[in-house]
């Protein structure tokens, strides 16, 4: 398993409120793999963010059934750096008309 693919997994997951999955949405900062799990350290567009809870469930979710072999898959929620709309792809940028 490799970082690409567990990315790759999480673009699945789609925040309700913008339409666009949480990788586009520049909402995932890293994905660590280990020996026998995965790490995924994201954040909300907003601290105080109705989806936050769906949206972290959702990122474990996908994963796990992606990759059943995973012992451990850990979401970390991160406020710092803080998130700001240029972390947001160029697809995610022209579908919510951040241009």
């Amino acid at each position: 398993m490799l970082e690409s693919d567990v990315l790759e997994t999480l673009k699945r997951v789609i925040d309700p409120e913008a339409g666009v999955n949480i990788v586009d949405l520049g909402l995932v900062y890293k994905v660590v793999p280990s020996e026998d799990g995965v790490k995924i350290i994201m954040t909300m567009t907003t601290q105080s963010c109705p989806m936050g809870e769906h949206l972290t469930e959702q990122a474990e979710r996908v994963v796990r059934l992606k990759f059943p072999e995973l012992k451990s898959v850990e979401v970390d929620l991160v406020w710092d750096p803080p998130w700001s709309p240029s972390m947001m792809s160029e697809a995610a940028k022209k579908q919510l008309g951040a241009y």
